[in-house]
């Protein structure tokens, strides 16, 4: 918003404020002041002059020597303008004078001629686009002073960067009545008759669409001449950066500022029906004409104004061609209408077209100020272009809305500001800037936000007001209590993120791929309609069809990142992820959310190439088998451990037919369960499921439900030192019935209750000739070790012995010698 201190003080007394004063309050009641330029000081060098004689110049005929006089002095000057003629009085740079554009006047001679300075143009001051002839000034205008002092043209302009809810501030009478309430000056307003009534014989107005229109006023003004604007109305659009066009349209474009209400005037005798019909188009209507004389295409959802049979307008953003004031107009019809934000915007924005109006209109205009500002501007035509201005006019309100009234807490406003207003100073600051109130209870006020202030709707705007009114800047600083003790964390945060540490420590990267999934990734893996992981949850608006519901697991994603990386020629893959996976519950219910722990590997166990590995080895099973054992130590749940600290131990089992993974390897698989609770499994995924994901390589998993992991007993972290006597390992090969799980056998040993066993594992599962049918060998070697001697060969085969006994008992099998 740009407009000068003069322009202002018109309004409110600011005599008494400094330049830098009133930038600094503007800024401080939000209205912040982007700049403060001097107007004029590039023309202070002019003076004016009267012009005492002319001649003909005796070697040019369109040239005239001409005697001007500047106070005391008479120079001779050139003039080539055909309106120079003796006794008007001028704008005169006298030689040394620089004119906007670096042009610098001297002494020179024209066609033989001295011409001592030049008589200055509009153009040539940089104050129009005249260059017709010389600027008149007024006769009252003494000769010998200084132009910009004579012509009132020392000012300074201010520029204000709104922000978008403060539309009552974008007229001068706006920023106008903000500086009243901060210097406690009365607001002083144009004077103008407000009655307008709803009937007028020669024209009429029709609202079809009221939503887009709440309300529109006209006037009509007959036998009216369009001239150019007096020097007043021109020097105020100018400096503000208006180009002056003729009085009808300065004058519009004058009251739009002053008042915030954009206004439009239609040359009257081409509205065909006289009649103004606010509408949208009709069938057929596909494009209008503006007055940039640029054809734009109409949407069906833009408003339009038109007569009684096409468009002449395009509501609140520019008007038509055809409709536009010329010098040939007589009667005028001036609207001034109120329109929808919304819509202007829309129309804006679909048009690419921005004016002054539509920046005002799309921000919101205060629809009881539409005759306010009709009538002012009726006034201002009658007083400048003279005809008829008749008080009546049309005012059609079909939009119109009661105001309603705000309640303001006197206690809550101070609890937000952290101040102790009483009632009636909140209401005094409210009224400052022309907001109302009365008492309401003990503590309250009733507050009726007027109408110019769109941007009140709340019991939060009516606060803002009043830090604002009172000044932010004396809002004294507090800082609240705040508790010195450590906040208490997740603890399940951070179990994930010391899970995430570990398998980066192992060597895994960890993947962070989208919740959503397509619902073919389940199809694809083969599982059954049965399992819940089948029944995924659609998403109403997904970014594609690929990503159309969300994930029931996660081993989709990771076969996706798996063949990306071997498309890109990566050798060794481990990834994990760590995320939720989402089961529905019913319909508008939100879904049942858990943590899952999946891992993929494949490619070279070692990494890359390295000068400790001549050989490539491939990964398998044990490497995705110790990953998650090395976890399951992290997290205090270690298999290797005599005993868990309560319930059941957690083993790895063989997989059965029950439990085997549709997409798994049976023979290259198994199950990590605690007791009767299956926790997940590990494995390798069938080769024709890989090729379905386009991989070629052997794929390792391993899927863990993260939830119940973190559900188990753990074993706090304990210092033991390291062991200081020598351990004895001996093996053991036992013959047990296929439906024996391996690792219940390494479990039994784990949890019996001899103290010298140290660790017990499997190194092999051998089925072959010289094993019966239906049976397996399980190879097991289990270390001895005492914490307080060195064994000796008894002690081992006693312990031994009963170890042997225990197994045999337990899972019927016998000793294998071969």
């Amino acid at each position: 918003m740009k407009l000068t201190r003069n322009w202002l003080q018109e309004y409110v007394d600011i005599s008494d404020l400094s330049s830098a004063a009133m930038a600094e309050h503007l800024t401080m009641l939000g209205l912040e002041v982007d700049s403060v330029t001097p107007l004029g000081a590039e023309l202070a060098p002019l003076q004016t002059g009267l012009v005492l004689a002319t001649a003909r110049h005796p070697n040019a005929d369109k040239l005239t020597l001409c005697q001007v006089l500047v106070g005391e002095q008479e120079f001779s000057i050139v003039c080539g303008a055909p309106n120079v003629r003796q006794g008007l009085r001028v704008v005169v740079a006298l030689p040394g004078t620089v004119l906007p554009g670096n042009l610098k006047v001297g002494k020179s001679k024209i066609r033989g001629v001295e011409s001592s300075g030049m008589i200055c143009s509009e153009k040539e001051l940089a104050l129009g686009t005249s260059h017709d002839g010389i600027m008149e000034l007024p006769e009252e205008i003494e000769h010998g002073r200084s132009f910009i002092e004579a012509m009132k043209l020392a000012d300074l302009a201010i520029e204000v960067d709104l922000t978008p809810n403060r539309p009552d501030c974008s007229s001068v009478i706006g920023i106008a009545r903000e500086l009243a309430g901060v210097v406690d000056k009365p607001l002083t307003l144009p004077v103008s008759d407000n009655f307008i009534s709803t009937e007028h014989p020669e024209f009429d107005v029709e609202i079809e669409d009221a939503e887009r229109c709440p309300r529109y006023a006209a006037r009509l003004l007959k036998g009216i001449r369009v001239a150019p604007s007096p020097w007043w109305l021109r020097r105020r659009l100018l400096s503000v950066g208006l180009r002056p066009i003729n009085n009808i349209v300065d004058v519009t474009n004058f009251v739009m500022l002053e008042y915030g209400q954009p206004l439009h005037a239609f040359d009257f005798d081409t509205l065909s029906g006289q009649k103004i019909v606010v509408r949208t188009p009709r069938e057929g209507e596909t494009s209008f004409t503006t007055l940039d004389g640029l054809s734009r295409r109409l949407d069906q959802d833009m408003l339009l104004i038109c007569d009684a049979e096409k468009p002449v307008a395009m509501a609140g953003v520019m008007g038509g061609l055809d409709s536009e004031v010329t010098e040939k107009t007589v009667n005028v019809l001036l609207e001034s209408a109120c329109f929808n934000p919304v819509s202007i915007r829309q129309t804006a924005r679909k048009l690419n077209l921005a004016s002054d109006a539509s920046y005002r209109f799309e921000r919101g205009v205060d629809p009881e100020g539409t005759v306010t500002a009709l009538n002012r501007a009726a006034t201002l035509i009658h007083g400048i272009a003279g005809g008829e201005a008749p008080a009546e006019g049309i005012d059609r309100f079909p939009g119109k809305v009661a105001p309603k009234s705000i309640t303001l807490s006197t206690r809550r406003s101070n609890s937000l500001l952290g101040l102790q207003l009483s009632r009636e100073e909140i209401a005094g600051l409210l009224g400052s800037i022309e907001i109302p109130s009365q008492p309401a209870g003990t503590d309250q006020l009733l507050v009726t936000p007027p109408s110019f202030r769109v941007d009140i709707e709340r019991e939060a705007d009516l606060i803002e007001e009043v830090a604002r009114r009172y000044g932010y800047n004396r809002i004294p600083t507090s800082l609240p209590q705040v508790s010195l003790s450590y906040p208490e964390q997740d603890a399940n945060r951070l179990k994930r993120l010391q899970t995430a540490k570990q398998l980066t420590a192992a060597g895994y990267s960890e993947a962070i791929n989208y919740s959503f999934d397509s619902a073919a990734s389940i199809e694809l893996l083969e599982i059954s309609r049965d399992d819940q992981r089948h029944t995924t949850l659609p998403l109403l608006n997904p970014l594609s069809e690929e990503q159309g519901v969300m994930r029931t697991m996660l081993l989709p994603g990771l076969l996706d990142n798996v063949r990306r990386n071997l498309n890109y020629q990566q050798t060794a893959i481990r990834l994990f992820e760590l995320g939720k996976v989402f089961f529905p519950t019913g319909e508008n219910q939100q879904p049942l959310e858990k943590h899952r722990l999946t891992g993929v590997l494949a490619g070279n166990r070692h990494g890359g190439a390295s000068p400790l590995h001549f050989k490539a080895e491939e990964i398998d099973l044990l490497d995705a088998k110790g990953g998650v054992e090395s976890l399951l130590q992290s997290m205090g749940l270690n298999t290797a451990k005599p005993k868990q600290p309560a319930g059941e131990p957690l083993v790895f089992v063989e997989v059965t037919a029950e439990t085997i993974e549709p997409f798994a390897e049976a023979r290259h698989s198994l199950d990590l369960v605690c007791g009767p609770i299956r926790l997940g499994s590990l494995g390798l995924i069938r080769a024709d499921v890989l090729r379905r994901f386009a991989i070629k390589h052997p794929v390792f998993y391993f899927d863990l439900d993260y939830d119940a992991l973190c559900a188990l007993p753990a074993t706090k972290p304990a210092f033991s030192s390291l062991p200081v006597y020598p351990a004895v390992q001996r093996d053991i090969a036992l013959l047990v019935a296929e439906q024996v799980r391996a690792g219940e056998l390494p479990a039994a040993v784990r949890n019996s209750d001899d103290p010298l066993i140290e660790r017990c594992e499997i190194f092999d599962i051998f089925r072959g000739e010289k094993i019966p049918a239906g049976y397996k060998s399980v190879a097991l070697t289990i270390t001895y070790r005492s914490a307080k001697k060195t064994l000796t060969e008894k002690n081992v085969e006693k312990s031994h012995t009963k170890i042997v006994e225990l197994l045999t008992a337990t899972f019927k099998g016998n000793i294998r010698h071969e």
